[in-house]
């Protein structure tokens, strides 16, 4: 599909770039949204794999203004895109390997539980966005011979720091919460203090790696 602007509300857009999965689609988005909300600051904007969402408040810009506005950043958003890859943030997150669904995991993946470790260590990962709940960051991708599609049913309670896995990306559970990926190990570190200047220890366009301990 080609890339458009769409109303969505009195006071926000969404910047739809595609319908399926693509590294540089993502980053896309995410270009879009940094864009939008530190050399626009119109308000504030969240990327996610294929769109972004753009707010913007009525009274202070006209909606047909803010629509021009946003039409404007497409191109940009490729090269804001570029310049803040050469910036991101490395964030490493100690992990103890000991979740309960480790050794399935490793099962499903024909893989030893040491395999899985290492290669789900072994790489770095791009936090693509923020959803679910406040702090989940949505990082990717996985080795492709991690093998760990979501559970059939969700867990009812996912410890806060579980660090899982499902459908080709990882995340730590920031607060204790149902949750349908697989448990693979956890970690001490606090993924959201709303008490702190940023609540989230992982935004957006994070660099992310699992250090086993």
């Amino acid at each position: 599909m080609r890339p458009r602007v769409v109303p969505f509300g009195e006071g926000a857009l969404l910047v739809e770039l595609g319908d399926e999965f693509q590294e540089n689609v993502v980053g896309w988005a995410r270009g879009i949204a940094d864009t939008w909300e530190t050399d626009f600051a119109f308000g504030p904007a969240v990327p996610a794999y294929t769109s972004a969402l753009l707010r913007f408040d009525p009274l202070r810009i006209a909606p047909t203004e803010a629509e021009k506005f946003a039409r404007e950043l497409l191109p940009r958003g490729e090269i804001a895109t570029i310049v803040g890859d050469r910036s991101r943030r490395a964030i490493e997150v100690p992990t103890a390997y000991d979740g309960p669904d480790l050794a399935e995991t490793a099962e499903r993946s024909q893989l030893s539980v040491e395999q899985l470790v290492a290669l789900h260590a072994g790489r770095e990962y791009t936090c693509y966005f923020l959803g679910f709940l406040p702090g989940f960051a949505y990082c990717g991708r996985l080795d492709p011979r991690i093998v760990a599609p979501r559970l059939e049913r969700p867990r009812e309670r996912v410890p806060a720091g579980s660090v899982a896995v499902a459908d080709g990306q990882t995340a730590v559970y920031p607060l204790v919460s149902p949750g349908g990926w697989r448990l693979i190990g956890r970690t001490e570190l606090t993924m959201f203090d709303p008490a702190a200047a940023e609540p989230a220890r992982i935004r957006a366009g994070d660099r992310v790696r699992f250090v086993p301990l």
